[in-house]
């Protein structure tokens, strides 16, 4: 996530603005005290496959494939790629917002593989797409599931994967304003304060709703060293607790992030 608009708008922030976010990411989450041991049975996976045409934040076209070899001519196949890194099922590194953050390959892969904990908001998703995950939804989650868990990936599940190929993904309304689901500001604080977790992940566009304008969830989250992914399918198929998500982000040196291969251990 973040279109031509959101850069310009990051661009012209102040010396300020950025020292907070270069001071914020000097607060990475450290390991978690235990590495308890796992098991699974089935794999899930969490990724859309990628279209050219796969809805963007800008409702412009982020992906270009140009075919550089082919097998008929040249005996192999090869292709080039022209990308946006935040689009489709992709991560957000800590630099994505922040001065001085980690980049892609920087975050450490104990961090990528980690709990994870999805709560389910499709309820009131399906009546109101500009909800967001409150901090009364993350405790009412766990009187019924017990402590979030440590180190953990809390997901939300708005059921907005079931739109990802259409125009109701970024459901823009006549005026352009985007209207899906994501995290409230105030809870990332209760999570970064409060509990110790890696990752925010969902099932939209970004973990800003989509009438936001200026990214307040991005902006507390990122630079306090923490990682996102956005866009995800299949969070239904998840339980509430006991499944691990592994994320296999891009490793190329300076991202600020990409699209990237996730499933769930289940």
């Amino acid at each position: 996530m973040c279109s031509p608009m959101v850069i310009a708008h990051v661009a012209a922030q102040g010396p300020a603005d950025r020292a907070r976010g270069a001071a914020a990411s000097a607060q990475a989450p450290k390991p978690a005290t235990s590495s308890p041991k796992r098991c699974f049975t089935h794999v899930v996976d969490l990724t859309h496959p990628l279209p050219t045409d796969f809805p963007s934040a800008s409702g412009e076209i982020w992906l270009e494939i140009e075919e550089f070899l082919s097998y008929a001519t040249h005996g192999i196949n090869f292709k080039r790629w022209l990308v946006h890194e935040h689009l489709g099922t992709h991560l957000d590194a800590p630099i994505h917002f922040s001065e001085s953050g980690a980049t892609a390959e920087q975050i450490p892969v104990e961090q990528l593989v980690v709990p994870l904990a999805v709560i389910d908001i499709r309820e009131r998703a399906e009546q109101d797409p500009d909800t967001e995950l409150t901090p009364e939804d993350l405790r009412a989650w766990e009187s019924r599931h017990g402590p979030l868990p440590e180190g953990c990936c809390v997901a939300v599940n708005a059921g907005w994967d079931r739109h990802a190929t259409g125009p109701h993904y970024r459901n823009a309304d006549d005026a352009g304003i985007k209207h899906f689901p994501a995290v409230h500001v105030d809870t990332a604080q209760m999570l970064l304060e409060e509990r110790h977790v890696v990752g925010l992940a969902v099932d939209t566009l970004s973990i800003d709703h989509g009438p936001s304008t200026d990214f307040p969830t991005h902006r507390k989250w990122l630079p306090a060293g923490r990682w996102a992914v956005e866009g995800l399918a299949n969070l239904a198929k998840l339980p509430p607790v006991g499944a691990t998500i592994a994320v296999g982000g891009p490793t190329i040196v300076g991202a600020t992030g990409g699209p990237s291969r996730i499933f769930a251990l289940v």
